[in-house]
């Protein structure tokens, strides 16, 4: 018990280190880029360049925590007035032109790193779901909830290089087993590290080759 708390307690350490230091670093290369994305939204489509959304952090069995996350704007504005909240599809005619580039590259993920600074996200963790999903998430998925217990959400994960966006409940269903592997992890240093250093890596990939959806 003694070494398992100490694990946990470097490897939490390490990590909110590496996720200061990413965001950091990601903040200072993508920063200069944040104008031309700005302008290519703006441009193309009525309303803000960000949008912000109610989103699950890190909880508890006994408590959910929730926190305003931030992206580029990739749908037109109001976009879920006339449907209501719903999972995005392939060729969703909510999603403009330049919002469809900003997801196959994953750019539009770039404002989040700010919600890395304040301790709402990680760099690397379980998807954060939207609320409005969780009671059927939790319902029709066994141990939907238990993947984000003590776990910040992340920008980029074992779930997220593997898959691309949610666009069912199969999606997520099919996620929930990638969370809880990249859990187990979290339990030792060295794996969590070359855990995470893997997923960066082929986070870039899926940027540059713009496999994202």
């Amino acid at each position: 018990m003694y070494t398992l708390t100490n694990n946990k307690t470097a490897v939490g350490f390490g990590k909110r280190c590496f996720d200061l230091v990413g965001a950091i670093v990601g903040l200072a290369l993508f920063l200069p880029i944040f104008p031309i994305i700005a302008l290519a939204i703006v441009s193309t489509s009525k309303g803000p360049v960000f949008y912000q959304q109610t989103r699950v952090g890190k909880s508890t069995p006994e408590h959910m925590a929730l926190f305003e996350i931030i992206k580029f704007r990739t749908m037109y504005q109001d976009a879920e007035a006339k449907s209501g909240a719903a999972w995005a599809t392939d060729n969703d005619p909510r999603i403009t032109p330049v919002g469809r580039f900003l997801r196959k590259t994953r750019l539009d993920e770039l404002p989040q790193l700010f919600n890395v600074l304040k301790g709402e996200m990680s760099l690397i963790g379980p998807r954060p779901e939207r609320p409005v999903f969780y009671t059927t998430l939790e319902r029709e998925i066994p141990f939907f909830a238990d993947r984000t217990y003590g776990v910040l959400p992340g920008i980029t994960g074992l779930a997220q290089v593997n898959q691309g966006y949610d666009t069912s409940i199969e999606d997520v269903r099919s996620k929930v087993g990638y969370d809880h592997s990249y859990a187990l992890s979290q339990g030792n240093l060295i794996n969590w590290f070359k855990t995470d250093m893997s997923i960066v890596f082929r986070t870039i990939v899926v940027m540059v080759d713009g496999r994202g959806k």
